[in-house]
């Protein structure tokens, strides 16, 4: 057995990991069939991709630049999750040392609202 050696590590959106996964799935769709995990991988993330992978792009890089998120894997949660409601974004917001206010809910809110 092999193992391959993790070369980069980067949070991606589930839009963009849809994009990446139909692009190994059409090369290997030429070489032969697609394994069923590759099958059903790929279905999970066309179900549940709810933008395109540029605009997810766009929102979290967008969010990052927001003080209360911060950190990329907090903004990537939010654009695969796309929360409508106050507490949609406090549970995501649940496991961090810090309270976010209900001005910063709502001003995260209004940017995700951007790209629906």
């Amino acid at each position: 057995m092999t193992f391959k050696e993790v070369i980069e590590f980067k949070y991606i959106t589930i839009s963009e990991a849809k994009e990446i996964m139909e692009e190994i799935a059409k090369k290997r769709q030429e070489k032969s069939e697609l394994l069923f995990e590759t099958r059903r991988g790929l279905r999970h993330l066309r179900n549940f991709s709810k933008l395109p992978a540029e605009k997810a792009s766009q929102l979290v890089e967008e969010l990052e630049n927001l003080p209360q998120v911060g950190r990329r894997e907090i903004a990537v949660k939010i654009a695969d999750i796309m929360p409508r409601i106050p507490d949609e974004i406090r549970t995501i917001f649940a496991k961090e040392r810090f309270t976010i206010t209900p001005e910063q809910i709502e001003e995260i809110l209004e940017i995700v609202d951007k790209y629906r």
